[in-house]
């Protein structure tokens, strides 16, 4: 075994004189990688801090492949003529699916004859698959109806068409020559009746711009209450003011400004004079600082004699 240490009687050899060695060739270190990029590198990287090549890059060049690539597929006739026939096929085995069928008209918030007039105008035919109609056009169809206010139209569950009216409720009688036509409280028209006696509990107004004055018309009736039922209807006067028409031919000349109060006051002195009650034919009201009143030819002359101003053998 030998020792671990050098013995001390031999002095040491050089790697060298050691027998059996070889020496080694003699290798250059490799040389150092140069961290500065290529011209061609740093050019590459210049180009793409331009913000107009990126975009070119990012969405030009996509675009560019998505176009070649739809002009070679879509090019010849022949094959975008049956690209469109598939696609018509496959959007009608869709539409006419059961799921998607139309096959009740639902009409609900209109009278009978509104309701009739509704389906005429829609005039579809059943079943029909829901994505032939056009439901915001129907809806619009439908409002240029006078006696309708609002429409919603859609398709509910159970392939039902669901019509939803609004109605205009009438609230007037606007008598224009020999037609007879209803008016909302704004003066739009509902419809027309033949008689008067059809809506016996709506007042009648007449006269050149009577329906654009409706709410003013509604205010005055609604004032009128204590003689409602002597009320026979409201005359327009060259579309400034209303003359109230009552039984016994009695006019009261309402003025064209604050009519209603004007005429609050002329009930409140006839709740204690009773007023109208007598001989009279009109109550001019148009200057509320001196109101006017126009006596019968009988109320004249009775009350000439008591005056003194004409006898009974005058009279006669």
């Amino acid at each position: 075994m030998r020792p671990l240490t050098a013995d001390r009687r031999y002095p040491a050899m050089s790697r060298a004189a050691q027998p059996g060695y070889a020496p080694q060739p003699h290798t250059a270190p490799p040389p150092r990688r140069d961290p500065a990029p290529t011209r061609m590198a740093y050019r590459m990287q210049r180009l793409w801090l331009t913000p107009a090549f990126r975009v070119l890059m990012r969405v030009g060049v996509p675009v560019l492949c998505v176009a070649a690539v739809g002009a070679i597929a879509f090019g010849p006739e022949a094959r975008r003529n049956a690209i469109v026939a598939q696609v018509g096929e496959w959007r009608e085995a869709i539409e006419n699916r059961p799921e998607f069928r139309v096959s009740v008209l639902q009409v609900t918030g209109a009278s009978p004859s509104l309701d009739a007039a509704i389906r005429d105008m829609l005039d579809v035919k059943l079943p029909v698959s829901r994505f032939s109609i056009d439901l915001e056009a129907a809806a619009t169809r439908i409002r240029t109806l006078d006696a309708v206010d609002q429409a919603e139209v859609k398709v509910g569950s159970g392939g039902v068409l669901s019509v939803r009216i609004t109605e205009r409720q009438p609230a007037l009688i606007w008598r224009k020559e020999a037609e007879l036509d209803l008016l909302d409280a704004t003066g739009r028209r509902v419809a027309q009746v033949l008689e008067r006696a059809d809506r016996p509990d709506l007042p009648v107004v007449t006269g050149f711009g009577a329906d654009k004055a409706a709410s003013e018309a509604l205010a005055i009736v609604a004032a009128a209450k204590p003689v409602l039922p002597r009320l026979r209807g409201l005359v327009r006067i060259g579309e400034r003011r209303w003359d109230l028409v009552l039984d016994r031919d009695q006019r009261i000349l309402l003025p064209a400004d604050n009519p209603v109060r004007a005429l609050e006051r002329l009930l409140a002195l006839d709740k204690a004079e009773d007023l109208l009650g007598r001989d009279i034919i009109a109550v001019d009201l148009r200057n509320q600082a001196r109101p006017t009143i126009r006596l019968s030819s009988d109320a004249l002359r009775s009350l000439r004699r008591a005056k003194g101003l004409e006898t009974v053998e005058n009279a006669l």
